[in-house]
């Protein structure tokens, strides 16, 4: 019995955190993968859409809302997947949060000096 001791069980559990934690790693990096995929596609169609609208209609007829339509509301929905992805954190995370907490520090030393 002395192969369920305390050893045994904290070598399993930090195994299991460890595969856990890989987990975790694995399906993040697999995230971010198809947001840089989407973005790729996002770029690359609406290039293409661009160019095809430019090479058939005038300069008037090309700057109008129906040309920019799909970029602008594919556009939203891949700002959507990025916040999905990185979330908020990616812009108000701790380091933001740091930074302007130093920033607003300064600005209160240098107020007083």
């Amino acid at each position: 019995m002395k192969e369920y001791g305390i050893e045994k069980y904290s070598s399993e559990r930090t195994n299991y955190d460890r595969e856990e934690a890989y987990l975790r790693a694995k399906k993040k990096v697999e995230k971010i993968t198809g947001f840089y995929w989407h973005l790729a596609s996002y770029i690359v169609v609406n290039i293409f859409i661009l160019i095809m609208i430019a090479r058939h209609t005038t300069a008037e007829q090309f700057w109008t809302f129906g040309t920019f339509s799909t970029i602008i509301f594919w556009g939203i929905g891949l700002l959507f997947h990025g916040l999905g992805v990185f979330g908020k954190q990616y812009m108000f995370g701790k380091a933001w949060e740091k930074r302007k907490i130093e920033e607003y520090m300064e600005k209160e030393r240098n107020r007083w000096e």
